[in-house]
């Protein structure tokens, strides 16, 4: 009799526009977990969706995708939700995983994390939700926060029923932006610096305002403590953390090639292929009392350049060039169309400080950013990700880089009529 009248309740309030129905992305983690029962606290219709993004069965290496699907689904049962699996295999090996081969025998550095939230979770998952399962918004356990929320589109307030359906209310002029979440350490928009204004729009992200702590918190008084036990999620976007090496040379051959000084051509050993190297990491070379660091790459001669020390200047750039730049949402800012040069601030890595830079438009939509000070191992095929203040203004894949630090000194040193180093210049990568 309960039942029957708790569903009678639930009808008339979803007729009267009251619950709304939220998709949430749930990936048995801790993060997705509290984002679900958050949302259920605030009166949402909720539905929790599982992505499989990676076949197991199609390599040897470990994979906690059957456990993490187990985990998310009795959160779903603890919160009374239902549950779904989705399965995005194929989609991602096409469209993440061979572009990050592809990628790397460029001699590039791809970053999957955010090319799966573009063009995975941010698109087919979100079709899925808006189109098969008739959600009205989609929630994601990142944490960062919509200008939506703000403007209170996803407010949930009990009031007589509107004019106008639920969704008509995302059809407004005004441009959903992307802002830094409160927990400045965890925040994610660097990975969601190439979604869509359409799929932010209609995305939530109830971590908002919270901190990890605090959020771990909790998911402990709710409960949740199988997910509590768990590790963070590190490594590839949806593969998870194991030997890099190893992992890459199962899909690409082994290329081998020299190490060499980038300060005398001297070789300094071998390596299985420029692939398994990104600029700026430590270099294993046998023999040496002192640490080497990878600084260039030649695809065409195979050779990867090594420097002693990790400050070494040949690691130090202040300019790069992107591709077409994602605007997420001005298509470009006005400031940058009124004077072609825009000052803001820049990363390539998350968690990594905000430097200052000068952002140039080129005619293709491109973009050079000069930074303030040189930075460390700026790196092609990572992104080049705007903050305007608090909000992330979008990113552009690095095609090209300036001079390092060291080719600019031994331009002086020439110019001075000062003895240069022996070595020759790579057909960088950059």
């Amino acid at each position: 009799m309960f039942a029957a009248f708790h569903f009678l309740v639930s009808i008339i309030l979803l007729i009267m526009g009251v619950i709304r129905h939220v998709v949430c992305a749930m990936s048995g983690g801790v993060d997705s977990s509290v984002t679900a029962l958050l949302l259920k606290r605030r009166g949402y219709h909720v539905t929790g969706v599982f992505m499989r993004n990676w076949d197991s069965m199609d390599e040897q290496g470990v994979c906690n995708s059957e456990q993490d699907c187990e985990d998310a689904y009795r959160v779903c049962q603890m919160l009374d939700v239902p549950f779904h699996q989705v399965s995005y295999v194929k989609e991602y090996w096409h469209l993440v995983f061979s572009y990050l081969l592809k990628e790397y025998q460029k001699g590039r550095t791809p970053n999957p994390d955010i090319m799966c939230n573009k063009h995975i979770k941010f698109k087919h998952f979100f079709q899925h939700a808006m189109n098969t399962l008739g959600a009205d918004a989609m929630a994601t356990g990142h944490y960062a926060r919509s200008s939506q929320e703000d403007e209170e589109v996803f407010r949930q307030k009990h009031v007589p029923s509107p004019k106008t359906l639920f969704r008509d209310r995302f059809e407004i002029r005004n441009p959903a932006r992307l802002y830094q979440g409160a927990d400045r350490f965890k925040d994610q928009t660097f990975f969601l610096s190439q979604i869509s204004q359409g799929a932010l729009r209609r995305t939530i992200f109830p971590l908002a305002g919270l901190t990890k702590d605090f959020v771990k918190k909790m998911a402990a008084e709710a409960g949740f403590q199988h997910v509590l036990k768990k590790k963070e999620s590190m490594g590839i976007c949806f593969i998870g953390e194991r030997n890099f090496e190893e992992f890459i040379l199962e899909y690409l051959e082994p290329r081998p090639g020299k190490l060499v000084s980038i300060e005398d051509g001297k070789i300094m050993g071998e390596h299985k292929g420029w692939f398994t190297f990104t600029l700026g990491q430590r270099a294993r070379i046998g023999g040496q009392r002192d640490a080497w660091f990878v600084v260039d790459k030649d695809v065409a001669t195979g050779e990867v350049f090594v420097a002693p020390t990790t400050s070494h200047p040949a690691l130090f750039r202040d300019t790069l060039r992107t591709d077409r730049f994602h605007w997420i949402a001005e298509e470009p800012p006005a400031e940058l169309i009124r004077s072609s040069m825009m000052e803001c601030h820049f990363r390539f890595q998350h968690q990594m400080p905000l430097s200052p830079c000068t952002v140039t438009l080129n005619v293709d939509g491109s973009i050079w950013v000069t930074t303030s000070q040189p930075i460390r191992a700026m790196t092609p095929g990572q992104f080049a990700v705007l903050y305007k203040g608090d909000e992330c203004l979008g990113s552009g894949k690095i095609v090209r880089l300036g001079p390092t630090e060291h080719t600019l000194q031994l331009g002086r040193d020439r110019l001075r009529g000062a003895p240069s180093d022996p070595n020759h210049t790579p057909e960088s990568t950059s």
